[in-house]
């Protein structure tokens, strides 16, 4: 960590308590007071949460940006936030942020290492500062901002309120009760999200043990799991797929799994058979669940061994019952019966409080108390929800653009992501990365798409060229904006 270095990286819970405890301080002697906002853009590390947790135990509303998000779009975050403290470090400031009038655009900045500089304070210079009692928040004030993946554009600023933490809490700690102190649980997800927070109380909380890694690079996950042999795992659906290579990695790193957990968004199924079949624990289990920052988790599915190569990608699951209501509705608002698709709305006191400078974008995706997600899916009569497409991201001539990637992806296992966008004339047009970035090979592309919607001309590119979100999400329109302007290289013509 930055901001205590000299601390090594294994923690106790009341070791991290200590360290939370003397960064408000410093906060509070630095002028942060309580309610004022306090933006955290900075190198990904865990003292993000360290940091998030100090600001908000003095009554402060942290609001957390992706380390991902690039300059530009931070300074209109920033903006919108409305003249925040900044909390940063040097690299950032003479890197991402430096084009950017920080000065015009926050309070003021301050570092969360390192000494201070003409254009920053440093939070080390207020070392040794008198502690603070925290600051408990009422349930509807204004607790914690974080923001959506931006897979549509500028990401909205989701503002969160403690009751409405603890109504999502509520289901993720019953079904976390089996597992309770008994398996140590590692995550590797951004630092920034609000699922996040929920996975940290919930198992420190349940006397977890907990391994904690911000890299998701496979060749690093790897050896840190065959080091410290969690029973829960837990990262976002795409970072599961990069994972497949650890299934016959050497010291058999996803052997001690008993229980995975995909959160965020719907996953392929050939992962979660992959995941399952490396685990060497007696029945273990594959959970996903599928949510959204406005609203929490809203359903979810687990799968067996035995279960799993029967899964279908695009089921998320049976809604969280006594938690979350749910209907799917037509272009005129009516109810639509069991099969048919349309608009997924749903309500439930975890709901944010609005979208920061947003407020009547926020109002217009409430209907009736009813909360539109923007995906469309339909309800089987069994009341899982299945997910077609976003409700932007639809292709005229393809029934689910979703469904058709997870066929793809489970005829193709050299495939380690495909998407498929609209082109130039609202064709499909898939967009292929392979594993090793080696060559696709055309009559297995072909044989592979045979009984599929008629499709453009595939593209390859190389798996570092696709937009990514924090959590791992294809930014699908920035996608077709590459292809458009021709800023993603076909591998496959060269």
């Amino acid at each position: 960590m930055q901001c205590f270095a000299e601390r090594g990286l294994h923690f106790t819970v009341t070791q991290l308590s200590e360290l939370v405890d003397e960064l408000a301080a410093r906060l509070g002697a630095a002028g942060v007071r309580p309610s004022e906002r306090v933006a955290i853009y900075k190198t990904d590390n865990f003292d993000i949460v360290l940091l998030a947790c100090a600001a908000a135990r003095i009554g402060a509303v942290p609001a957390l940006l992706s380390p991902a998000l690039d300059g530009e779009v931070v300074a209109k975050l920033l903006d919108r936030i409305g003249r925040p403290w900044l909390i940063t470090d040097g690299d950032t400031l003479d890197g991402e942020l430096r084009e950017v009038p920080v000065a015009d655009i926050t309070r003021a900045v301050l570092l969360s290492a390192g000494a201070s500089r003409p254009d920053a304070i440093s939070l080390s210079s207020h070392t040794g500062a008198p502690r603070r009692q925290p600051v408990r928040q009422r349930p509807r004030d204004p607790m914690v901002i974080t923001h959506s993946s931006g897979t549509t554009g500028l990401p909205k600023l989701a503002v969160h309120c403690p009751e409405g933490f603890w109504h999502r809490q509520a289901p993720q700690k019953l079904i976390a009760w089996p597992i309770r102190g008994r398996e140590k649980a590692a995550l590797s997800m951004t630092l920034v999200h609000a699922r996040f927070y929920m996975a940290l109380e919930m198992f420190l909380n349940r006397g977890n043990s907990m391994v904690v890694a911000v890299d998701p690079d496979p060749a690093k996950i790897g050896p840190l799991l065959v080091r410290t042999r969690p029973g829960f795992l837990e990262t976002h659906p795409n970072t599961f797929v990069d994972w497949e290579v650890l299934a016959d990695a050497p010291g058999a790193p996803l052997s001690s799994v008993r229980f995975f957990n995909a959160a965020f968004d719907a996953i392929h199924p050939r992962t979660i058979s992959r995941m399952l079949n490396a685990s060497r624990r007696s029945r273990p289990l594959f959970f996903r669940f599928y949510g959204q920052s406005e609203i929490g988790p809203v359903s979810g599915y687990w799968y067996t061994r035995r279960s799993a190569p029967n899964a279908v990608g695009q089921c998320v699951g049976f809604k969280l019952f006594g938690f979350i209501s749910m209907r799917i509705v037509g272009p005129d608002g009516r109810r639509r019966r069991a099969g048919q698709p349309g608009h997924i709305e749903v309500r439930g006191p975890s709901e944010i409080l609005t979208y920061l400078g947003e407020e009547e974008r926020y109002a217009r995706e409430v209907h009736d108390g009813w909360w539109r997600m923007g995906d469309m899916g339909y309800l089987d009569r069994w009341g899982r929800l299945y997910l077609r497409d976003r409700e932007v991201d639809q292709i005229e001539s393809m029934k689910s653009t979703l469904e058709t990637e997870d066929l793809l992806m489970s005829r193709l296992d050299e495939l380690r992501e495909v998407v498929i966008v609209a082109g130039v004339r609202g064709q499909p047009v898939p967009v292929v990365a392979t594993t090793g970035e080696q060559p696709l090979d055309e009559e297995r592309w072909q044989q592979a798409t045979r009984d599929l919607p008629t499709m453009a001309p595939v593209v390859q590119c190389r798996h570092e060229q696709l937009p990514y979100t924090a959590t791992r999400k294809v930014r699908r329109r920035e996608l077709t904006r590459l292809l458009r302007e021709g800023g993603i290289a076909d591998n496959q013509a060269q």
